[in-house]
């Protein structure tokens, strides 16, 4: 199989490459070819060399704050040299809050300080084998652990107003569980059936409250794949059977800045 090439480059005045040269490093050991263009190129001189050289990946690093104003003209040059589906990435000292700007100039994917320089890679190589993950669908429901669903109706149906969609047991989490309908997503009252259920210990530790956020997803296999790809840790290795026969499968909270995220697939209707 061709390796994968990827050009590094250093737009602008800034003189500082260690974090580039580390970059480049990172992208080798996972099999890739990288070609370093060295410091103070010219968006013009980036984009020639990336036709020049046959790159896969543009890889584009800054520390001097001059990024949304470099990151773009980079992508510029190489579409007016009609080389604009050769996608461009960046990274550096680049604040959250200029990430959406850079995307929508046309950066594919903005990796900020402090990224595990194997996520860069590892986004390439799902990105040329068109893997790259897609946004989850929507918020499928939020967990709310309870010590009894009967008592705690009430205010969902009084209070807020809500209806119930639908009440079941689901053994294998040793929980009952009751969907309240609210807009394009639910609410999910869980009460434990056993000392032993998470919910009960998630109770003992913490009280009643929200437990996780479900997000819907399509193809939960290859995504739970992609996601120990990424050395994301997951509490389930494989998806499992859930409530509404769906698939559902947890990230641990450690890997989500203490969020207990859950994956969910609905059954799909024949």
């Amino acid at each position: 199989m061709k390796p994968i090439r990827v050009l590094i480059a250093k737009p602008g005045l800034d003189g500082h490459d260690r974090g580039a040269l580390i970059i480049a490093q990172a992208l080798r050991d996972h099999g890739m070819e990288v070609i370093y263009t060295g410091l103070r190129q010219s968006a013009v001189q980036i984009a020639a060399a990336a036709i020049q050289e046959d790159v896969d990946v543009v890889g584009l690093s800054s520390l001097s704050g001059a990024h949304k104003s470099l990151f773009p003209k980079v992508v510029e040059a190489l579409a007016s040299k009609g080389a604009d589906d050769i996608p461009v990435i960046g990274g550096g000292v680049i604040p959250a809050e200029d990430i959406p700007f850079l995307e929508g100039k046309g950066v594919k994917k903005i990796f900020t300080s402090g990224s595990p320089t194997d996520a860069i890679a590892i986004y390439i190589k799902q990105m040329m084998n068109k893997e790259t993950i897609t946004p989850p669908k929507k918020i499928n429901h939020i967990g709310i652990a309870v010590e009894n669903i009967e008592l705690a109706l009430p205010f969902y149906q009084h209070a807020l107003g809500l209806t119930i969609d639908a009440v079941e047991e689901v053994d294998s989490e040793q929980v009952r569980v009751a969907f309240l309908k609210i807009g394009e997503t639910r609410i999910e009252l869980l009460e434990p059936t056993s000392e032993e259920s998470a919910i009960r210990k998630f109770m003992n530790k913490r009280g009643e409250g929200i437990h996780h956020i479900a997000l819907e997803v399509d193809d939960i296999d290859t995504r739970v794949k992609q996601y120990h790809q990424q050395e994301i840790t997951m509490i389930h290795d494989q998806p499992k059977q859930g409530a509404h026969n769906s698939l559902i499968a947890f990230i641990h909270p450690k890997s989500s800045n203490g969020v207990l995220y859950e994956l969910c697939q609905p059954e799909k209707k024949e």
